[in-house]
Order: structure tokens, then sequence, then C-alpha cells
């Protein structure tokens, strides 16, 4: 026992984060979508993909256009001309446009991954020899297997395990928040990265990395895009788009003969320009920039995906597996009430209740002196002499030793056993409470002074603010939330009651957690989880969306497809937005671009063939001045609509949760009838203004 000084000093108030709305922080800060130095740098790497073929294969639909460009070119020395010209310069810059806009989008990544390469320092490593010395040696040397030794100002070098000690870590370089962790050997709290630097303490950590391949290079390779492969929807929409430009490329090329038998013939130059009005340039020229801005806004978030398809496959989730500690509740079970029994009233108890936790400094216990500041406003008191009793395994309770009493909170039958040997009798309806607060699924704290029993103190699990109303958001995605938790089966009915879940998993271990993904899978959903210890490894190897936490340990972070730096498992359910507004923007930039080419159609046969068949003139709805001003105002068209879709594909659309079908209504309205009927009001504004420069 501990004596203290007469004042007892008033703890702080408990809190909370509500990560609901955490936003981006540290490394992954996001730079704005016009940030000068971004848009300067994506220019000049625009200029060059431009004349770099390979660069341009890996898009068919902007390589055929890279082609006619080069056509119209050559057409254009041999026959010069205002309109050819014209033609030949909206051409080029259509594709520089689109290279435009994926080089924005890498360039944010490459800011980012700039950011990360300063925080790495050139550093030596204190590695030990079979003989228990130390030798020094460049970072850069350290192999997989090596033992090295950190101290307090160290940068640990590579990443690795501790094998023995425990140090504070300032791990800001990663995750960017500045409030240092705890890290000691064993557990599920042993994993260190390289880059980070010891605060405190000793620790020996053995190496898990091979040079440049660490935790930080591979944060560096998957931020800047080096390492971004095509995902299996984004491949499928690229072969579609191809198809598409092969399926409109001889419906083109047979227009020339077609319109020298009907006596109007066509030049090349038109027909390249037909083509490129017509096969999906829009979606073609944006595809990629989508990709990698789905990456960036998850990096955005602190969250580092192993692969797009990890990304993609979070928008397609079914079912979502949630831990209760720290996901659905705060962590910390908090007071709730007092519940007075043996006559006393709840002033008494809370008194008491606050006078046995005022040196108790567990979430549990704040939150016991400040419930009772709130509820009585009991604060700062003179105790007078007085000894602290501290919370013990053999007695299972603590308190305070008065001068003229002595005051225990704990558990029931601790308590109750105390009560007895102060020769008290705990009152009959002590028990009843008990069980009742219990089969709540909260935990009964029982408050005694000497040997009477003043009443129980509920501890309860607290749901987060706001979450309820997310998996009702979830919900109506077709989402279904699953709660995991260590629980009995009546606790964990009582917290998944009130946080509004579909289902949990009462008393789960690893095998029961690994049962439940394979179950899911085997009815076709798609499933996503968080973990952090070496035991949730085989379920996040099993699930679609593995998010491993920072904190957690080595075989946590290779088993899953997603590192939250944060080590926040709420950040889940942000994923899984992030990975539908992909979906969403991928699918309602692809339908506005397939519309805008049935506007575009309607405005350049027309105008091409109405002299030769007067019937056209019906379909000439924009009522546009000859074949030139069509052709050329089409093409303008074609080109600017790119750059004004940038800000769009990168920042995504806004992401409203609801169901498939009312998602699909919203497509078709927004997207389809608004590319239908945007090219006929801004053509026709083009023509006009061609019409009044006289353009040629």
């Amino acid at each position: 026992m501990t004596t203290v000084p007469a004042t007892a000093p008033e703890p702080a108030e408990p809190t909370a984060e509500d990560s609901a709305g955490s936003r981006p922080r540290g490394v992954a800060q996001a730079r704005g979508l016009f940030d000068r130095e971004i848009l300067k740098q994506a220019a000049v790497d625009a200029l060059r993909k431009l004349v770099d073929l390979r660069a341009q294969a890996k898009n068919p639909v902007m390589f055929v256009v890279l082609i006619g460009t080069v056509v119209v070119l050559v057409e254009a020395a041999v026959h010069p001309g205002v309109f050819t010209w014209s033609i030949t310069v909206w051409l080029a810059l259509t594709v520089w446009f689109a290279n435009f806009a994926e080089a924005v989008a890498e360039g944010r990544g490459k800011a980012q991954a700039d950011t990360l390469r300063k925080m790495r320092t050139t550093t030596e490593a204190r590695r030990l020899r079979e003989d228990g010395t130390e030798e020094r040696v460049p970072a850069s040397a350290v192999a997989k297997g090596d033992l090295v030794v950190c101290e307090a100002g160290d940068t640990i070098p590579s990443d690795g395990e501790i094998v023995e000690g425990v140090a504070s870590v300032d791990e800001s370089a990663i995750t960017g928040e500045s409030a240092p962790v705890i890290r000691e050997s064993g557990g599920d709290r042993s994993a260190v990265t390289g880059g980070t630097r010891v605060l405190s303490d000793r620790i020996v950590v053995r190496i898990t990395a091979e040079p440049g391949q660490t935790f930080m290079d591979r944060m560096i390779a998957l931020v800047e895009g080096a390492e971004r492969q095509k995902t299996p929807n984004e491949i499928a929409l690229t072969i579609l788009l191809a198809v598409l430009t092969i399926v409109f490329l001889p419906v083109v090329v047979t227009l020339d003969p077609y319109g020298i038998f009907a006596g109007a013939s066509v030049s090349v130059v038109v027909l390249v320009a037909l083509l490129v009005c017509l096969i999906p340039t829009t979606i073609g020229a944006l595809l990629s920039a989508i990709g990698i801005a789905g990456m960036d806004r998850l990096v955005q978030r602190n969250v580092l995906a192993m692969s797009g398809r990890a990304v993609e496959a979070a928008g397609d989730v079914q079912t979502l597996l949630l831990d209760k500690t720290g996901t659905i509740t705060i962590g910390n079970r908090m007071a709730s009430r007092f519940i007075p029994v043996g006559g006393h009233d709840e002033a008494e108890l809370a008194d008491a209740a606050q006078l046995a936790s005022l040196a108790d400094e567990t979430p549990e216990g704040r939150s016991i002196v400040v419930l009772a500041k709130e509820r009585f406003d009991l604060r700062e008191r003179d105790l007078g002499e007085h000894t602290f009793v501290p919370f013990s395994a053999s007695t299972r309770m603590s308190g305070v030793d008065l001068a003229d009493r002595q005051v225990r909170k704990g558990a029931a039958e601790a308590v109750k056993r105390w009560v007895s040997e102060q020769d008290g009798t705990p009152p009959p309806e002590l028990d009843q409470v008990v069980e009742e607060v219990a089969r709540a699924g909260s935990t009964p704290l029982v408050v005694a002074v000497g040997p009477e029993v003043l009443g129980v103190i509920e501890l309860k699990d607290v749901v987060k603010r706001g979450i309820r109303e997310r998996f009702e958001d979830l919900r109506r995605m077709g989402i279904r939330t699953v709660m995991i938790t260590g629980d009995n089966p009546l606790t964990a009915a009582a917290i998944a009651e009130e946080a509004g879940v579909d289902d949990f998993l009462a008393e789960a271990t690893p095998e029961r957690k690994l049962e439940l993904i394979r179950a899911e899978q085997a009815g076709g959903k798609l499933v996503a989880m968080t973990g952090d210890g070496t035991n949730d490894a085989p379920a996040l190897a099993q699930a679609d969306v593995g998010v491993a936490m920072n904190t957690g340990t080595t075989a946590a972070k290779e088993a899953g497809n997603m590192v939250d730096l944060d080590s926040n498992p709420t950040k889940l359910i942000d994923i899984v937005e992030i990975g539908k507004q992909l979906l969403i923007t991928r699918g309602a930039l692809t339908t506005f671009s397939i519309a805008n080419d049935v506007a575009k159609y309607f405005a350049i046969i027309p105008a091409l063939f109405v002299a030769t068949y007067p019937q056209l003139h019906a379909l000439n709805i924009m009522r546009l001045h000859g074949p030139k001003d069509a052709v050329l105002a089409a093409v303008i068209f074609n080109a600017l609509v790119i750059v004004a879709l940038i800000p769009l594909a990168l920042r995504g659309v806004r992401f409203r949760p609801s169901s498939a079908q009312a998602i699909l209504r919203r497509n078709v309205f927004i997207y389809a009838v608004g590319g239908i009927i945007t090219p006929f009001v801004f053509i026709k504004l083009i023509d006009l203004i061609l019409v009044a420069l006289h353009a040629y």
C-alpha cells in the first residue's frame, strides 16, 4: 500500500476518438488537385509519353488516336490547309490530354513518394556477432536473420521483430502520428519498421526483410505507382474498349468507297476525325487515371494496398467482419450508471465509488470518477490522511483507507467476501442486480464501505458514436456486417443489438474466424476483415480484402493485402466505401463516354452526307453550318471534355450509400442522359464560335 499527499488530483476525463470522421495526415496528406508543381511536371511527363510508343501501346484506344494523328499530320504536310492543320493539332492535343490525366494522377503519388524518401536517412546498424559483440555496419548491409541492437536515439535500420526488450518508438515517419508507441518482444506488438526511431530503452531486433525490400521501400514503390498493375475489371474494360475501337475501324473505312459510290467523296482527314470521335476516347483517356486515383485516395487515408485488385475487391465486398473492441466499441468499458442497494441512495454510492477510483489510472477507473462528477458534481476533495489500495489479481479489488472508513470496489464475489470478513452481510438484492447487469452484457463492480455494500457500478462497452448509422448505410448497399468478439454469446448479443450489426460471432477463435470466412465465400460472397495478430494471419490471407494493422505482427502484415498505417480497425468501413467509389467512378465515366459517342454520331454523319441524302437533314438536330464545322467542332469537344473530366476522375464520383439499383438509376439519369445532352450543347456552341471567327 502507498501513502499519497492529502489532496487527491482529479483525473482527466476519458476520451475516445470517433474514427468515423478520421482525416488523412502524415505522409499521406493529399496534394491539391491543381497543385502547380504537380501540374508543371505532369505537362512535361505527358509530352514524354506522347513520343513513347511503348507507353502509348498500353492504351489501345489512345494508340489508335495517335496513329490517326500521324496519318493526318502526313496529309496536312502534303495538302496543307487551315482545316487539315486544325484537325491535326486537336487530335494531338487529345492524346496529350490523355497522357496529362495519367501524369497528374501519377504525379500526386510521386510527390508522396518523394516525401517518404526524404524521411529515410543513411544510418548505421549495430549488428550482433555470434560471440555477442557488436559491429557497426551500413544499414544497407544488414540481411534477413541478422540481430541488431537499437537504443534511445537510434534509427531502426530495417524491418524486423523485437526478440529482446521493450522500447518507446517514434513511428511518425510512417503514420504521421506524433505520439510514440510501445513495442516489445513477444505478443502482437513486436514488429518494428525500418526508418522509425527508438525513443527510450534498449531492444534487440531480428531483421525480417532483405535490403531494398523493406516496408518503406514497398510504400514508396506502391505510392508512386511503379508497381501498379491493372485490376481484373480494368483489364476487362480495356478489352471492351479495344473491341469497340476495332468494330468502328471497318465502319469508318467503308465510308470512303460508300461516299465515292454516292458521289460524296470523304477525305482521309475527315475519316480519321470521325473515327476518333466515335470510338470511346473519353473513358480510354481517363481509365488509367481513375485506377491510380483510387489507390491515391487510400494513401490519403494512410492505407497501403498491396495490389489494385484489393481496392477493386473492396468495392464488391458483401460481408464485413469487424472486431468489437476498438471498431464497434471505443475499446474500454466505461461507467454508465450507479445502482444503489440495501437502502442506500445513488449519491452516497457515487461518492464512495469515486473515492475508491481516485488512484485508478485505468480508463474504467477514470470513467467512474467522471460519471460521479457529472451526476453529482463531486470534484477534487481533501481526503485527509489516507492510503490508496491498488488493484491486485489476488484480491480483485481496489480502494482507499481513510481515517474513519475503508472503501472498496471490485468483483462481486471478492467484495462480498471482504464484507463478510468485516462482519457485514451483503443485502439480498445484490445478487439479482449483479446478474441483471451481467445479463445486459455489462460488467458489474460492487462498492462497499466497511461492512456495508452500497451498490453496483455498471461498466458498459460504449458503442462509438455514429457507428449504428454507418451500419445502416452498409445495409442499404447490400453489405452484411458481422461482429467478431471473444465475449460470451449473451454479452455479444447485447452489444450487437445496440450497435446494429447484422450478426455476430461470439467466443471467436482463429479457427472459427477462418470457418466463417470460408462459409461466406462458399456462398459466392466477397469478405473483408481486419486483424493485427499472428493468430489473425490465416483469416487475413483467406479474406478477399484483408486489412492488417501496422502495429501488428509481420505475419499479419504479410498475410493481408492492405496495411492500415494508423492501425484503426474502423478504417475497414472507409476502405469499402473507397472501393465502391472507384467502381462507381469508372462506371459513371464509361457511361458518359459511350453516351457522348452517340451524340457525336448525330453531329457528324448528317452534316457529312446531307447534301447527297437530303433525308438526313431530319437528323441534323444541331443545325451545324457545314461538314467542316461539324467535324472540327466534334474533334475540339472530344479533346476538351477529357480536360473537363480530369478533376472528376481524380476526385471520384461522390459516394452515397445506396442500393445497386439506386446507383444504376442515378448513373443512367446523370451520366447517360447528361452524356447525350452535353455534346449537343457544346458542339453547337463551338460551331457558332468557329463561324464567328471565320476559321476557314
